[in-house]
């Protein structure tokens, strides 16, 4: 099974574009922690280029920008190339199933159509006194 998720933080724009056919494809890069620091206590990341498509692609091109935390559950692809000098090149990419995104609204994140979590509202509680109906 080929299952990856990550959070972690844009570091760069998504780049929204579409395929020859049409089919929308949005790719962004994400830096995401380690769970633990090297030996000299620093945290080190990992970068990881994320590829999302159709409407997935649309709405992370839409809601999201660089600096926003998000999780990407989707699949590792990996894919071999030769560059121009003749050297073969490997390239990793997640491909996105689907984005969740955990920047609230008001703290970055886009102008227009932010995304924005459901408000919470507080229990309020009320006094009831009603021993009336108790049977002992």
């Amino acid at each position: 099974m080929n299952k990856v998720f990550l959070i972690g933080n844009l570091t760069r724009d998504p780049e929204l574009s579409e395929t020859n056919s049409g089919v929308p494809v949005c790719r962004f890069a994400i830096a995401v922690n380690r769970r633990f620091s090297s030996q000299d206590a620093e945290r080190q990341t990992d970068f990881f280029n994320v590829t999302a498509w159709r409407n997935l692609a649309e709405t992370v091109a839409k809601y999201t920008k660089k600096g926003n935390k998000v999780a990407v559950t989707g699949s590792i692809q990996i894919r071999n190339y030769e560059d121009n000098a003749g050297q073969k090149r490997t390239f990793v990419d997640i491909v996105a199933d689907d984005v969740e995104f955990l920047t609230p609204k008001g703290s970055g994140s886009s102008d227009d159509g932010d995304f924005a979590p459901a408000p919470r509202k507080k229990p309020t509680l009320e006094a009831f006194d009603d021993d009336s109906d108790i049977p002992f």
